[in-house]
């Protein structure tokens, strides 16, 4: 039998991300706890972004997703700290993105911020695999992206910023 943070985690499983579809919220990393008391359910959610405008939809769905499964009582409470990171990630979520279209995240965001990895990111097309891209702008189709181009394939691509 399942225990009952698992059935919930295997509800949460098919709760997607209303930005990027293809991603479950469990694949993002914004599900930080599941608490259970009696008979009351609290998810424990970080945004992507403090305001991101994804979450209200996504506290919803969730709560749907739940009601659905016969949850009464639910409560989805959202917290900013820790700060979410894309090290939160499902390596799955990362493959998913980038069948998507979408560059996943490169490397670890803590050597993102430090520089660790040199002054240009090489970001990898999600079409062709090449590093050969430039930066077009530091904002994509959503806060949490940026628009790169491939020199070799001549696509747009979003990329999901590491932080």
């Amino acid at each position: 039998m399942e225990s009952g943070k698992q059935k919930i985690l295997s509800i949460l499983q098919n709760v997607c991300d209303p930005e990027v579809p293809v991603l479950s919220i469990l694949d993002l990393g914004i599900v930080r706890d599941i608490k259970m008391n009696n008979d009351e359910v609290e998810i424990i959610i970080t945004p992507t972004y403090t305001g991101c405008p994804a979450m209200d939809m996504i506290a919803m769905n969730i709560r749907m997703a739940l009601i659905e499964n016969s949850y009464a009582k639910i409560k989805i409470t959202s917290i900013l700290s820790p700060a979410w990171t894309t090290d939160w990630m499902s390596e799955a979520g990362k493959q998913k993105l980038k069948a998507y279209g979408i560059a996943a995240p490169n490397g670890p965001a803590r050597y993102q911020r430090s520089g660790l990895f040199g002054e240009e990111e090489k970001i990898e097309c999600p079409q062709c695999n090449s590093t050969n891209t430039k930066l077009i702008s530091q904002f994509g189709s959503t806060a949490c992206k940026a628009l790169y181009q491939c020199n070799d394939c001549k696509e747009p691509f979003d990329y999901f910023k590491c932080h």
